[in-house]
Parts: structure tokens; C-alpha cells; sequence
């Protein structure tokens, strides 16, 4: 199968700017995400984390009418690209929150992984079937391909594509960090895949 692999790995793809200007640019996505929130919902909060291997990641909290807290984390790159794109955010923002209210009681972000055999244990049993699962039905009754790889520059990957095609890209891959990353940060990792297949569809004219 062909292979192409995709990563978001902000640290190399950020221009550099000085640290002033990366300062304020923290503050405006900051405060745009609080704002664009507070469309949908009454009391939002939000914090800057940092990740070494995908940067600045903002994660914001907000309560549903029974007050319990929903928690969703957002890469620097992507809420960039919303802001700039001159569609309202908003929407998009508040749609994954929609999706974790969805389950009553709240949901703030997971404890993270505090060893490699944790980690490990999140990705074998939870991370991987989610994602095969979640491919498979989506393209059900067709015959989909999706499982664990290796890429020589950005080691473990999870990949998935159409056995059918049989000429040209029909493979899409991630990296694992990059869907266990989503994981943590209350996001869809499968989403990921279902973009990349149905990009794979388009390119060989199949929807």
C-alpha cells in the first residue's frame, strides 16, 4: 500500500517570531476562544498549555445548564487557520463541546499518562479499537484497512486505507502520539482518519 503520513508537529512548522510577539499572539487566540465560546455558552474558562511536540495547546472549560464541566484542547496552528479563515469559529468550536455533552455529568480532561506502560496501556485498549471500530463502521459494508504501522521518520503510526484501490495513494497515516494527543485533549482521534479516507475517495472520484 502507499503510505503518506501526515504530522502536526507545530515546533518545526511555526515561523519564528520573537517571544513578545509570540506572547500576544497567545493572548488574542486566548482570548478569540473565549469570546467565540461565549456565544454558546454562559461561563467559559481557559488555560495555554505547552506541548514539546506540538506547542501551545488551549484548553478551555465550560459549563452545561446543570453546571457540570466539559473540558476540549485546541492546537495554536488549527484555531489560527479559524480565526484567519474568516468563518466564524464559533460553530466549529462549539461543536465539540455539543458532542461531549452528549454524556451527562461532565467530562474534564483525562489524567495524563504518568509512565510509558500507562501510556501503553491507553493506546493498546482504548486509543487503537476506538479507531478501527469507528473507521470500519463508517465505511461499512466496504472493506476497509486499518491497524498499527512504522514510519522510518516519525516511528509508530496508525493507518488506514481502501484495499480496492489499487493505483495511486490509498493509505492515510498518522502518527500515534499525534491520535493519543487528541485523546487527551478530549478530541476525537478518529476524526482524523475519516478526514484523510474520505480525502483518499475524492482524489480517486469514489463519493
Amino acid at each position: 500500500m502507499n503510505n503518506e503520513t501526515t504530522s502536526e508537529e507545530e515546533n518545526n512548522n511555526q515561523e519564528t517570531m520573537s517571544e513578545e510577539n509570540m506572547v500576544e499572539l497567545l493572548k488574542a487566540v486566548h482570548h478569540n476562544g473565549i469570546v467565540s465560546l461565549k456565544k454558546h455558552f454562559k461561563e467559559v474558562q481557559g488555560q495555554v498549555l505547552n506541548l514539546d511536540a506540538y506547542g501551545p495547546v488551549f484548553v478551555y472549560h465550560v459549563k452545561d445548564d446543570s453546571d457540570d464541566v466539559y473540558s476540549c484542547g485546541f492546537f495554536l496552528r488549527e484555531l489560527v487557520a479559524r480565526f484567519q479563515s474568516g468563518n466564524d469559529p464559533a460553530i466549529w468550536m462549539a461543536s465539540f463541546f455539543f458532542e461531549l455533552m452528549k454524556i451527562k455529568g461532565g467530562k474534564t480532561l483525562p489524567e495524563p499518562a504518568t509512565s510509558e506502560d500507562e501510556a501503553k496501556a491507553i493506546i493498546d485498549n482504548v486509543l487503537v479499537p476506538k479507531c478501527i471500530q469507528e473507521v470500519r463502521e463508517e465505511f461499512a459494508p466496504e472493506e476497509v484497512h486499518a491497524g498499527l504501522g512504522w514510519n522510518q521518520e516519525y516511528g509508530p503510526i496508525f493507518e488506514a486505507g481502501f484495499p480496492a484501490i489499487k493505483e495511486g495513494n490509498n493509505v492515510c497515516a498518522f502518527p500515534l502520539h499525534l491520535l493519543f494527543t487528541h485523546l487527551q485533549l478530549n478530541r476525537d482521534p478518529s476524526e482524523l482518519l475519516l478526514q484523510g479516507l474520505y480525502k483518499i475517495r475524492k482524489e480517486h472520484g469514489m463519493d
